[in-house]
């Protein structure tokens, strides 16, 4: 199976210290894979834990040289990829990379370079990944099934490989977060001016953050977060207040989606920025709870009556973050809509076991994990029972295998046609590998590297 978007390497951390002469182990067209580029990406694979197959390294110049390809297709057919979009993505992994080594500082001593090195060495990798998918995108975009297609695959499947699922559902929600009286706001921002004059008077803020935040992390980091501006994820009230400040300084009481901060300013490098907060979250009567459960309960209603579908009602009425992309449907970690039942917040299981399919539960109130108490109602759009794989339960995934396999083909053709038009060359200590295969056979005309 064809494989193009690869793991990371870009990162190239912990480099071994005995020295190696690095050399071009491949070419393709006016793109070049170094022995160096192979080896820091096993490395990096090893380090996330990746279990690793017999003769990786060839498997691992398999997919950089597809890359490569694709590449060199996007940049004939220009198609277009942003510095913005390369940025983003440079910010993304980064702060996924401080998170997992423990901070920036680690991080900059595990990779032996500062961020902004690391963040050059990544520049390139990134930007051809992005031009290889959206090429990738573009050569299987029309690509389709039909439901004989369908049948087809799923009766090449050997009927002892089928798999086996556990009980799946499908679940909407819709949630709505009761407002806090006025008073209780005032309460907060009180309460945090209160907090600023003594941090200004020579108490540590980290400490404060530990005693006195909402924040349920507070405890366990001081109220300290790495932000960088472009982050897109981030509340954007809070960014730009933490970019206004003074290294030092406290700001004053501010509100964002979360409750009300303030925020000192720890250090700050460019877009980058370090900084401690501290959190109060204005406590929800019972008043202001019921008064939402009774509009939630208002919009059960409409629903069940046939007056307002539940994706308006979503787009409408829910306060949930992403509610709007996911038309309020719960979705898993690849992306799918089928859950178990253990991925699954605990808080829904006594309503879901109430429901049927096209049922919706009565409203009723949750902690989720800002500690904020919210009310909600979720929706059982399906649920299967424990089954060996079949085309009535499972059409859908079967469809999607069927797709998957459909688009990897056409990929496969499209390389079969296209390598002959690139110079291609693969040092010959590559090419007995099995992954090699179609590129030791475009290269045949060329003298392998080093020879």
């Amino acid at each position: 199976m064809l494989c193009v978007l690869v793991l990371t390497t870009a990162i190239a951390m912990a480099q071994p210290k005995t020295i190696v002469v690095d050399k071009i182990i491949a070419v393709v067209g006016n793109k070049i894979v170094l022995k160096s580029d192979v080896d820091n990406k096993l490395l990096d694979m090893q380090r996330q834990g990746v279990e690793l197959p017999e003769n990786a390294i060839c498997y691992a110049l398999e997919q950089d040289l597809n890359v490569k390809a694709l590449v060199l297709q996007a940049e004939k057919d220009s198609l277009p990829i942003t510095d913005e979009e390369v940025e983003i993505e440079i910010d993304n992994r980064i702060r996924e990379y401080i998170q997992g080594y423990g901070g920036r500082e680690a991080l900059e001593k595990i990779a032996g370079k500062t961020i902004y090195q690391i963040k050059e060495d990544m520049r390139m990798p990134i930007k051809d990944q992005k031009m290889a998918k959206s090429m990738r995108d573009k050569i299987v975009n029309d690509v389709r099934v039909t439901p004989y297609e369908v049948k087809q695959f799923f009766e090449s499947i050997p009927k002892d490989s089928l798999p086996y699922y556990e009980t799946e559902v499908e679940i909407g929600q819709i949630i709505i977060y009761p407002k806090a009286e006025k008073e209780a706001d005032d309460y907060a921002v009180e309460q945090l001016n209160a907090y600023r004059q003594q941090i200004e008077s020579g108490r540590d803020m980290k400490t404060m953050a530990s005693l006195y935040s909402d924040d349920p992390s507070a405890k366990q980091n001081g109220g300290m977060f790495e932000l960088n501006r472009t982050e897109k994820n981030f509340d954007a009230t809070f960014l730009q207040k933490a970019f206004t400040l003074k290294v030092g300084q406290i700001s004053s009481p501010f509100k964002s989606a979360f409750g009300y901060h303030i925020i000192q300013l720890i250090s700050r490098s460019g877009d980058d920025a370090v900084v401690r907060h501290i959190l109060k979250i204005p406590p929800v009567t019972s008043i202001q709870t019921l008064q939402a459960e009774k509009k939630l309960d208002s919009i059960r209603a409409q629903i069940m009556a046939g007056n307002l579908e539940f994706g308006t009602a979503v787009n409408k009425y829910s306060d949930d973050d992403y509610a709007k992309f996911t038309g309020g449907m719960l979705q898993g970690r690849t992306g799918g809509t089928f859950l178990t039942i253990d991925q699954l917040d605990k808080d829904m299981i006594p309503a879901l076991s109430k429901l049927e399919p096209g049922e919706y539960s009565m409203p009723y109130t949750f902690i989720d994990q800002r500690d904020r108490k919210g009310v909600k109602i979720i929706y059982l759009r399906s649920k299967t029972d424990p089954h060996r794989e079949n085309m009535n339960d499972d059409y859908s995934k079967i469809a999607d295998q069927t797709l998957a396999e459909k688009k990897e083909n056409a990929l496969g053709e499209w390389f079969n046609r296209k390598l002959s038009d690139y110079y291609i060359k693969i040092d010959s200590d590559y090419v007995q590998c099995e992954a090699m295969e179609k590129w030791v056979e475009a290269s045949k005309k060329h003298q392998s590297i080093g020879n």
